[in-house]
């Protein structure tokens, strides 16, 4: 005898089309369910909170602080192509999500997860590892594949019925597309991912980061902006590539960082991230870097030094010869 109609389910919700589709499964059989969405300085929840609503639900956010940047730093079970460890990553966010339960009155975890669709991640190894690690393992349910894996409490205790569930697996989409059709569906985001640290790119910087020891909420908020300098083993330099950029950075500006723009020259603003005092050679070097980037300027000009948007002195530079700015790029 199926016991159903009371259960409430945390879904361990990114927004994508497989976390749609697992949370449809549920809700068809009458089970409340509450969409969880965990944010970090590498993913957001705006893919998840319009999901959510699509939906007719309204998505929980919750911040991974830094227990989690731990995990990314030093990862029990190792990384994907880049710096993503995505069963750690998984594990842990099952984990919280499992801690939550108390909270919502939940029974019981889903998500989308679908057997073979990630080599390491979702490999029947790989799945039950993240289970295994999240300390909530009893408690999984993953509707798009629970009929190909174990039992779990609540299959066992009659508060799913197993044949409502699928049995997906591998890359391909055409079961999903299918359950699309079925479920009415209109309104979905591409499978493109949204995780930063698939990104070549930005785990370069990253990377540097935790190279320099640096790797720290403070200079986490800036990768994703602009043009990347190592200055000195203690020292970056953050230069907008457009006028976005400028905003973006003009945003992340507190009364101790040092901030260099050209005087009389519009060009990108410069923001310096440092772990010690700054001296002036350092700084030099930043304004010299600066002005390669502004075509304008043929040799020497003005650079104005600020700490935080308060401007504090100006100094005159030597602009950094054409090419001589690639030793110091990060990306």
């Amino acid at each position: 005898m199926l016991i159903n109609m009371k259960q409430t389910a945390l879904a361990l919700f990114s927004g994508g089309l497989d976390s749609i589709l697992a949370v449809r499964i549920i809700q068809k059989l009458e089970i409340t369910i509450i969409p969880v969405c965990f944010s970090s300085p590498f993913f957001d929840c705006k893919k998840a909170e319009k999901s959510a609503e699509m939906l007719g639900l309204k998505s929980q956010i919750r911040e991974l602080g830094e227990e989690y940047l731990n995990i990314i730093k030093n990862p029990k079970y190792g990384y994907g192509k880049h710096l993503n460890p995505c069963i750690d990553c998984h594990a842990f966010m099952y984990h919280k999500l499992g801690e939550m339960m108390p909270e919502f009155k939940a029974n019981f975890l889903i998500s989308g997860e679908v057997l073979g669709q990630r080599p390491k991640s979702q490999s029947i190894t790989g799945l039950n590892t993240v289970a295994n690690h999240s300390g909530y393992k009893d408690f999984i349910v993953r509707p798009l594949c629970q009929k190909l894996l174990q039992d779990t409490k609540p299959i066992r205790e009659g508060w799913i019925d197993k044949e409502e569930l699928y049995d997906i697996q591998g890359k391909s989409r055409k079961r999903q597309m299918e359950l699309v059709k079925e479920f009415k569906i209109r309104d979905y985001p591409s499978p493109a991912g949204g995780c930063l640290l698939t990104d070549k790119g930005y785990c370069k910087r990253l990377q540097d980061l935790i190279d320099y020891d640096m790797y720290d909420l403070r200079f986490i908020k800036f990768l994703n902006i602009g043009r990347h300098f190592r200055i000195s083993k203690n020292t970056k330099l953050i230069l907008g590539r457009k006028k976005s950029d400028n905003e973006k950075l003009n945003n992340f500006i507190t009364d101790d960082l040092i901030t260099l723009g050209a005087e009389n020259f519009p060009g990108p603003l410069g923001v310096i991230n440092c772990k010690k005092e700054l001296n002036i050679d350092e700084i030099k070097l930043s304004a010299q870097i600066l002005l390669r980037y502004i075509t304008k300027i043929k040799s020497k000009s003005n650079v104005r030094i600020s700490m935080g948007k308060v401007q504090n002195k100006v100094i005159k530079v030597e602009k950094l010869q054409s090419g001589l700015e690639k030793k110091y790029l990060i990306n």
